[in-house]
């Protein structure tokens, strides 16, 4: 499975499993971003950060979410998953990513 690193603003390094945007995910805890996967210039991809959040379950966090629109505007095509069970870490890794990247849907 693909992967891609994301860095904080702390300078800690994420390590997320890339997804098609929109699947269907086991009711587990995680810190996800949602990008933008595109092709350079050189042949290799690369990902624009539109939004990143945090979630106690996978399952159900993409029914209607509050910034769907705003993913489908900046061209949202994966879902980046971090899987961490402890709501605090999530939410302290969710804090760190946003500083660092600013995600436009995050605003």
């Amino acid at each position: 499975m693909a992967t891609l690193t994301l860095t904080g603003a702390s300078g800690t390094k994420y390590e997320f499993t890339i997804h098609d945007f929109g699947p269907d995910f086991n009711a587990v805890g995680a810190v996800y971003a949602i990008t933008k996967r595109y092709q350079k210039q050189d042949g290799n991809y690369t990902h624009s950060v539109i939004y990143i959040g945090q979630t106690e379950d996978l399952s159900t966090r993409f029914d209607n979410h509050h910034k769907e629109d705003c993913f489908t505007a900046n061209g949202a095509n994966c879902t980046c998953i971090h899987r961490d069970d402890d709501e605090q870490s999530r939410l302290d890794k969710e804090s760190d990513l946003v500083e660092a990247y600013k995600p436009p849907c995050n605003g």
